[in-house]
Protein backbone atom coordinates (compact mmCIF):
# COMPACT_ATOMS: atom_id res chain seq x y z
CA UNK A 1 0.00 0.00 0.00
CA UNK A 2 1.31 3.06 -1.16
CA UNK A 3 0.59 6.63 -2.14
CA UNK A 4 -2.57 8.46 -0.59
CA UNK A 5 -3.93 5.41 0.63
CA UNK A 6 -1.13 4.87 2.62
CA UNK A 7 -1.35 7.78 4.04
CA UNK A 8 -5.20 7.70 5.02
CA UNK A 9 -4.10 4.84 6.73
CA UNK A 10 -1.71 6.20 8.98
CA UNK A 11 -3.63 8.97 9.69
CA UNK A 12 -5.88 6.21 11.60
CA UNK A 13 -3.41 5.02 13.52
CA UNK A 14 -2.12 8.22 15.03
CA UNK A 15 -4.51 11.50 14.15
CA UNK A 16 -6.39 12.84 16.43
CA UNK A 17 -7.53 16.40 17.88
CA UNK A 18 -10.47 18.54 18.12
CA UNK A 19 -10.16 22.17 17.00
CA UNK A 20 -7.26 24.09 16.30
CA UNK A 21 -6.54 27.35 19.00
CA UNK A 22 -3.81 27.79 21.82
CA UNK A 23 -4.77 26.00 25.18
CA UNK A 24 -5.52 29.34 27.37
CA UNK A 25 -5.64 30.38 30.75
CA UNK A 26 -9.79 29.33 30.89
CA UNK A 27 -8.44 25.53 30.16
CA UNK A 28 -6.32 25.27 33.25
CA UNK A 29 -6.45 21.90 35.24
CA UNK A 30 -8.93 20.41 32.32
CA UNK A 31 -8.33 17.09 32.18
CA UNK A 32 -5.61 15.97 28.99
CA UNK A 33 -9.27 15.17 26.63
CA UNK A 34 -10.74 18.91 27.14
CA UNK A 35 -7.68 20.69 25.70
CA UNK A 36 -8.18 22.49 22.42
CA UNK A 37 -5.27 21.50 20.52
CA UNK A 38 -5.48 21.05 15.94
CA UNK A 39 -8.05 19.94 13.58
CA UNK A 40 -7.06 17.26 11.50
CA UNK A 41 -9.35 17.71 8.89
CA UNK A 42 -9.83 21.17 8.55
CA UNK A 43 -5.95 21.18 8.09
CA UNK A 44 -5.78 19.00 5.10
CA UNK A 45 -5.49 20.44 1.71
CA UNK A 46 -3.90 19.84 -1.67
CA UNK A 47 -0.90 21.65 -2.40
CA UNK A 48 1.29 21.57 -5.66
CA UNK A 49 -1.12 18.63 -6.78
CA UNK A 50 -1.23 16.46 -3.74
CA UNK A 51 -2.12 16.20 -0.44
CA UNK A 52 -0.88 17.67 2.61
CA UNK A 53 -1.78 15.83 5.71
CA UNK A 54 -1.68 16.73 9.38
CA UNK A 55 -0.05 13.94 11.81
CA UNK A 56 -0.55 13.74 15.56
CA UNK A 57 2.37 12.61 17.61
CA UNK A 58 1.54 11.76 21.70
CA UNK A 59 3.41 10.59 24.38
CA UNK A 60 2.10 9.67 28.33
CA UNK A 61 2.81 12.88 29.82
CA UNK A 62 -0.30 14.55 27.65
CA UNK A 63 2.58 16.12 25.26
CA UNK A 64 1.37 16.47 21.50
CA UNK A 65 3.36 17.26 18.52
CA UNK A 66 1.55 18.02 15.32
CA UNK A 67 3.38 17.73 11.89
CA UNK A 68 3.09 17.64 8.00
CA UNK A 69 3.85 15.87 5.05
CA UNK A 70 4.48 19.36 3.51
CA UNK A 71 7.98 20.13 4.10
CA UNK A 72 8.28 17.49 6.77
CA UNK A 73 7.16 20.62 8.86
CA UNK A 74 6.66 20.53 12.68
CA UNK A 75 3.27 22.68 12.80
CA UNK A 76 2.81 22.71 16.63
CA UNK A 77 4.14 21.66 19.90
CA UNK A 78 2.36 21.09 23.31
CA UNK A 79 4.13 20.65 26.76
CA UNK A 80 3.62 21.68 30.29
CA UNK A 81 4.47 25.03 31.91
CA UNK A 82 5.47 25.24 35.66
CA UNK A 83 1.46 25.35 36.70
CA UNK A 84 0.69 22.39 34.20
CA UNK A 85 -1.17 23.90 31.72
CA UNK A 86 0.09 22.67 27.77
CA UNK A 87 1.40 25.38 25.91
CA UNK A 88 1.87 25.39 22.52
CA UNK A 89 5.33 26.52 21.58
CA UNK A 90 5.85 26.16 18.22
CA UNK A 91 4.53 28.72 15.97
CA UNK A 92 2.43 27.49 12.92
CA UNK A 93 -0.48 28.00 10.95
CA UNK A 94 -4.08 25.88 11.06
CA UNK A 95 -4.16 25.12 7.43
CA UNK A 96 -1.71 23.21 4.85
CA UNK A 97 -2.00 26.30 1.93
CA UNK A 98 -0.72 28.64 4.39
CA UNK A 99 2.47 26.96 3.95
CA UNK A 100 2.45 27.42 0.29
CA UNK A 101 3.62 31.17 1.21
CA UNK A 102 6.88 32.15 -0.84
CA UNK A 103 7.35 35.34 1.30
CA UNK A 104 7.12 33.08 4.89
CA UNK A 105 8.29 29.41 3.68
CA UNK A 106 10.10 28.37 6.71
CA UNK A 107 7.54 28.14 9.18
CA UNK A 108 8.66 24.71 10.94
CA UNK A 109 9.98 23.28 7.92
CA UNK A 110 13.09 20.73 7.00
CA UNK A 111 15.36 23.30 5.31
CA UNK A 112 17.87 21.33 2.83
CA UNK A 113 19.52 19.81 0.63
CA UNK A 114 21.62 23.08 1.97
CA UNK A 115 20.68 25.08 5.29
CA UNK A 116 21.61 28.10 5.13
CA UNK A 117 23.60 30.51 2.80
CA UNK A 118 25.83 29.47 0.33
CA UNK A 119 27.68 32.45 -1.12
CA UNK A 120 26.88 33.95 -4.49
CA UNK A 121 24.93 30.84 -5.24
CA UNK A 122 27.72 28.60 -6.57
CA UNK A 123 30.41 25.86 -5.27
CA UNK A 124 33.00 23.94 -6.92
CA UNK A 125 33.27 20.10 -5.91
CA UNK A 126 36.27 18.14 -7.84
CA UNK A 127 36.80 20.88 -10.19
CA UNK A 128 33.37 21.47 -11.28
CA UNK A 129 31.24 24.47 -10.15
CA UNK A 130 27.57 24.29 -9.48
CA UNK A 131 25.49 27.23 -9.84
CA UNK A 132 22.30 26.95 -7.75
CA UNK A 133 18.88 29.30 -7.30
CA UNK A 134 19.94 32.55 -5.79
CA UNK A 135 17.00 33.79 -3.30
CA UNK A 136 18.37 35.43 -0.23
CA UNK A 137 19.81 38.76 -2.21
CA UNK A 138 23.05 37.62 -4.00
CA UNK A 139 22.96 33.98 -2.29
CA UNK A 140 21.09 30.53 -2.19
CA UNK A 141 19.47 30.21 1.34
CA UNK A 142 17.83 26.70 2.63
CA UNK A 143 18.05 24.84 -0.68
CA UNK A 144 16.97 27.52 -2.86
CA UNK A 145 13.30 28.55 -4.09
CA UNK A 146 12.05 25.44 -4.19
CA UNK A 147 14.25 23.15 -1.60
CA UNK A 148 12.88 20.27 0.10
CA UNK A 149 10.31 23.11 2.60
CA UNK A 150 7.84 23.46 -0.78
CA UNK A 151 8.35 18.91 -1.11
CA UNK A 152 5.77 16.95 -0.65
CA UNK A 153 7.26 14.50 1.54
CA UNK A 154 5.44 10.55 2.17
CA UNK A 155 4.94 9.18 5.14
CA UNK A 156 7.30 6.07 5.84
CA UNK A 157 6.51 4.74 8.67
CA UNK A 158 4.67 5.64 11.76
CA UNK A 159 3.15 5.13 15.29
CA UNK A 160 1.47 6.60 18.01
CA UNK A 161 5.10 8.31 19.11
CA UNK A 162 7.42 8.39 15.93
CA UNK A 163 6.89 9.27 12.42
CA UNK A 164 9.29 8.81 9.40
CA UNK A 165 9.09 11.44 6.15
CA UNK A 166 11.01 10.46 3.13
CA UNK A 167 11.62 12.61 0.05
CA UNK A 168 14.05 12.07 -2.83
CA UNK A 169 15.41 15.20 -4.17
CA UNK A 170 16.37 14.86 -8.11
CA UNK A 171 19.75 15.50 -9.43
CA UNK A 172 20.28 19.42 -10.30
CA UNK A 173 17.47 20.20 -8.09
CA UNK A 174 17.46 24.22 -7.86
CA UNK A 175 21.42 23.32 -8.95
CA UNK A 176 22.39 20.70 -6.45
CA UNK A 177 24.02 17.39 -7.69
CA UNK A 178 22.86 13.93 -7.24
CA UNK A 179 19.84 12.24 -6.33
CA UNK A 180 19.70 12.70 -2.81
CA UNK A 181 17.34 10.36 -0.45
CA UNK A 182 16.53 11.68 2.40
CA UNK A 183 14.80 10.48 5.56
CA UNK A 184 13.60 12.62 8.68
CA UNK A 185 12.22 10.78 11.41
CA UNK A 186 10.03 12.70 14.89
CA UNK A 187 10.08 10.67 17.99
CA UNK A 188 8.10 12.23 21.11
CA UNK A 189 9.67 10.77 24.21
CA UNK A 190 7.53 10.13 27.67
CA UNK A 191 10.19 12.46 29.34
CA UNK A 192 9.23 15.53 26.93
CA UNK A 193 11.94 15.19 24.32
CA UNK A 194 11.52 15.67 20.52
CA UNK A 195 14.32 13.85 18.61
CA UNK A 196 15.33 14.52 14.94
CA UNK A 197 17.14 12.32 12.99
CA UNK A 198 18.27 13.32 9.73
CA UNK A 199 19.01 10.23 7.58
CA UNK A 200 20.40 10.74 3.54
CA UNK A 201 22.47 9.27 0.82
CA UNK A 202 23.11 10.19 -2.68
CA UNK A 203 24.55 8.48 -5.96
CA UNK A 204 26.61 11.52 -6.63
CA UNK A 205 29.23 13.33 -4.52
CA UNK A 206 27.23 16.44 -3.46
CA UNK A 207 26.89 18.63 -0.14
CA UNK A 208 24.13 18.88 2.56
CA UNK A 209 23.05 20.25 5.43
CA UNK A 210 19.77 19.22 6.96
CA UNK A 211 17.98 20.83 9.82
CA UNK A 212 14.52 22.36 11.47
CA UNK A 213 13.28 25.78 11.15
CA UNK A 214 10.87 25.57 14.17
CA UNK A 215 9.98 29.26 15.34
CA UNK A 216 9.50 29.01 19.07
CA UNK A 217 8.06 30.94 21.94
CA UNK A 218 8.22 29.52 25.37
CA UNK A 219 5.61 31.44 26.71
CA UNK A 220 3.45 30.33 23.99
CA UNK A 221 2.71 31.08 20.22
CA UNK A 222 1.46 34.72 20.09
CA UNK A 223 2.18 35.69 23.67
CA UNK A 224 4.39 38.71 22.36
CA UNK A 225 8.28 39.31 22.40
CA UNK A 226 11.01 36.74 23.31
CA UNK A 227 13.35 39.73 24.26
CA UNK A 228 12.63 38.76 27.79
CA UNK A 229 13.62 34.70 27.47
CA UNK A 230 16.99 33.88 28.87
CA UNK A 231 19.31 32.11 26.77
CA UNK A 232 22.34 30.18 27.38
CA UNK A 233 24.56 28.72 23.88
CA UNK A 234 27.25 26.32 24.33
CA UNK A 235 29.77 28.03 22.48
CA UNK A 236 32.37 30.37 22.88
CA UNK A 237 32.97 31.06 19.20
CA UNK A 238 30.91 32.01 16.52
CA UNK A 239 31.28 32.78 12.91
CA UNK A 240 30.82 36.67 11.50
CA UNK A 241 29.44 37.47 8.57
CA UNK A 242 29.46 39.80 5.75
CA UNK A 243 26.44 42.37 4.97
CA UNK A 244 25.05 39.76 3.02
CA UNK A 245 25.44 37.13 6.30
CA UNK A 246 28.02 35.15 4.36
CA UNK A 247 30.49 33.78 6.98
CA UNK A 248 34.15 36.01 6.43
CA UNK A 249 36.04 32.49 7.30
CA UNK A 250 36.99 33.35 10.87
CA UNK A 251 35.85 31.86 14.15
CA UNK A 252 35.75 34.61 16.51
CA UNK A 253 35.67 34.86 20.21
CA UNK A 254 32.09 35.61 21.68
CA UNK A 255 34.47 36.97 24.73
CA UNK A 256 33.42 40.92 25.45
CA UNK A 257 30.77 41.34 23.05
CA UNK A 258 27.08 41.00 22.73
CA UNK A 259 27.50 37.43 21.30
CA UNK A 260 28.78 36.14 24.69
CA UNK A 261 26.04 33.59 25.50
CA UNK A 262 28.12 31.52 27.81
CA UNK A 263 26.07 32.46 31.32
CA UNK A 264 22.10 32.77 31.15
CA UNK A 265 21.21 36.28 29.82
CA UNK A 266 18.03 37.79 28.32
CA UNK A 267 18.07 37.60 24.31
CA UNK A 268 17.33 41.34 24.38
CA UNK A 269 19.73 42.31 26.35
CA UNK A 270 22.34 43.18 24.20
CA UNK A 271 20.56 43.03 21.43
CA UNK A 272 20.34 47.13 20.40
CA UNK A 273 24.25 47.47 21.14
CA UNK A 274 26.16 49.44 18.57
CA UNK A 275 27.90 46.35 16.57
CA UNK A 276 28.75 45.95 13.21
CA UNK A 277 27.68 42.33 13.44
CA UNK A 278 23.84 42.97 14.82
CA UNK A 279 23.65 45.77 12.14
CA UNK A 280 24.14 43.06 9.12
CA UNK A 281 21.54 40.56 10.85
CA UNK A 282 19.58 43.62 12.23
CA UNK A 283 19.75 41.44 15.46
CA UNK A 284 21.24 37.76 15.73
CA UNK A 285 21.59 35.95 12.74
CA UNK A 286 24.73 33.93 13.19
CA UNK A 287 26.30 30.35 13.28
CA UNK A 288 27.91 29.67 17.10
CA UNK A 289 30.65 27.25 16.86
CA UNK A 290 29.75 24.50 20.11
CA UNK A 291 32.26 23.95 22.53
CA UNK A 292 31.26 20.21 22.13
CA UNK A 293 30.84 19.89 25.65
CA UNK A 294 29.54 16.74 26.18
CA UNK A 295 26.22 14.93 27.56
CA UNK A 296 26.16 11.41 26.66
CA UNK A 297 26.19 10.76 22.95
CA UNK A 298 25.45 14.77 22.58
CA UNK A 299 27.05 17.66 22.37
CA UNK A 300 25.54 20.23 24.25
CA UNK A 301 24.08 23.25 22.15
CA UNK A 302 21.19 25.68 24.20
CA UNK A 303 19.27 26.41 27.17
CA UNK A 304 16.18 28.62 26.72
CA UNK A 305 13.34 29.57 29.48
CA UNK A 306 10.48 31.70 29.19
CA UNK A 307 10.21 33.70 31.41
CA UNK A 308 6.43 33.82 31.74
CA UNK A 309 5.92 30.08 31.61
CA UNK A 310 8.72 28.73 33.51
CA UNK A 311 9.32 26.19 30.12
CA UNK A 312 12.89 25.11 29.98
CA UNK A 313 13.91 24.01 26.87
CA UNK A 314 17.38 22.21 26.06
CA UNK A 315 18.83 21.49 22.82
CA UNK A 316 21.78 18.69 22.66
CA UNK A 317 22.87 18.55 18.98
CA UNK A 318 25.49 15.90 16.96
CA UNK A 319 26.17 18.82 14.88
CA UNK A 320 29.05 21.49 15.13
CA UNK A 321 27.41 24.62 15.35
CA UNK A 322 23.82 26.28 16.22
CA UNK A 323 22.03 29.22 14.60
CA UNK A 324 20.57 31.35 16.48
CA UNK A 325 17.76 33.90 14.79
CA UNK A 326 16.37 36.47 16.88
CA UNK A 327 12.71 37.07 14.61
CA UNK A 328 14.16 39.98 13.02
CA UNK A 329 12.26 40.32 10.03
CA UNK A 330 8.94 38.78 11.40
CA UNK A 331 6.68 41.89 10.17
CA UNK A 332 2.91 40.12 10.60
CA UNK A 333 2.97 39.07 7.05
CA UNK A 334 0.92 36.01 8.39
CA UNK A 335 -1.26 34.70 10.90
CA UNK A 336 -0.94 32.15 13.23
CA UNK A 337 -3.00 29.04 14.30
CA UNK A 338 -4.46 30.92 17.29
CA UNK A 339 -5.34 34.20 15.59
CA UNK A 340 -2.05 36.01 16.54
CA UNK A 341 0.17 37.69 13.89
CA UNK A 342 4.27 36.93 13.47
CA UNK A 343 4.90 40.32 15.17
CA UNK A 344 8.50 41.44 14.97
CA UNK A 345 10.41 39.49 17.53
CA UNK A 346 8.18 37.09 18.83
CA UNK A 347 9.89 33.86 18.08
CA UNK A 348 13.44 32.83 17.88
CA UNK A 349 15.40 29.47 15.66
CA UNK A 350 17.98 27.73 16.65
CA UNK A 351 19.02 25.48 14.09
CA UNK A 352 21.84 22.82 14.46
CA UNK A 353 23.89 22.68 11.69
CA UNK A 354 26.77 22.70 10.01
CA UNK A 355 28.66 25.89 9.49
CA UNK A 356 26.51 28.26 6.29
CA UNK A 357 28.95 28.63 3.35
CA UNK A 358 30.97 25.26 4.44
CA UNK A 359 31.09 24.39 0.63
CA UNK A 360 32.98 27.56 -0.28
CA UNK A 361 35.24 27.60 3.29
CA UNK A 362 37.66 24.93 3.32
CA UNK A 363 38.30 25.31 7.24
CA UNK A 364 34.87 24.57 8.05
CA UNK A 365 33.72 21.23 8.90
CA UNK A 366 32.85 19.66 5.43
CA UNK A 367 29.14 18.92 4.17
CA UNK A 368 30.36 16.62 1.68
CA UNK A 369 28.74 13.75 0.92
CA UNK A 370 30.08 10.82 -1.39
CA UNK A 371 27.99 8.28 -2.83
CA UNK A 372 28.23 4.90 -0.43
CA UNK A 373 28.01 7.14 2.32
CA UNK A 374 25.49 8.02 4.87
CA UNK A 375 24.51 11.28 6.08
CA UNK A 376 23.21 10.87 9.90
CA UNK A 377 22.93 13.53 12.28
CA UNK A 378 20.17 13.73 15.09
CA UNK A 379 19.31 17.08 17.72
CA UNK A 380 17.16 16.70 20.99
CA UNK A 381 14.79 19.36 22.30
CA UNK A 382 14.06 18.66 25.86
CA UNK A 383 11.39 20.41 27.86
CA UNK A 384 11.23 20.81 31.36
CA UNK A 385 10.10 23.84 33.93
CA UNK A 386 11.76 25.96 36.15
Amino acid sequence: MNGISALTAAMALIVLGSSCQQSRKSEKNKPDSQISYMDTTSFKAVVDQKVSYLYELSNSTGAKAYLTNFGARLVGLWVPDREGNFVDVVLGFSKASSYNNPKEPFFGTIVGPFGNRIAKGQFILDDQRYRLAVNNGPNTLHGGFKGVHFANWTLKSSNKSSLTFSYTLPDRHEGFPGNINMEVTYTLHDNNELEITYRAQSDQKTVINLTNHAYFNLNGEGSGTILNHELQLFAEQYTPVDSTLIPTGQLATVKGTPFDFTVMKRIGKDIDARDLQLEYGKGYDHNFVLAQEKEGDWYKAARVVGDKSGIVMDILTTEPGIQFYSGNFMNEQVQLKNGAKDSFRTAFCLEPQHFPDSPNQPNFPTTVLSPGAIYHTKSLYRFSVK
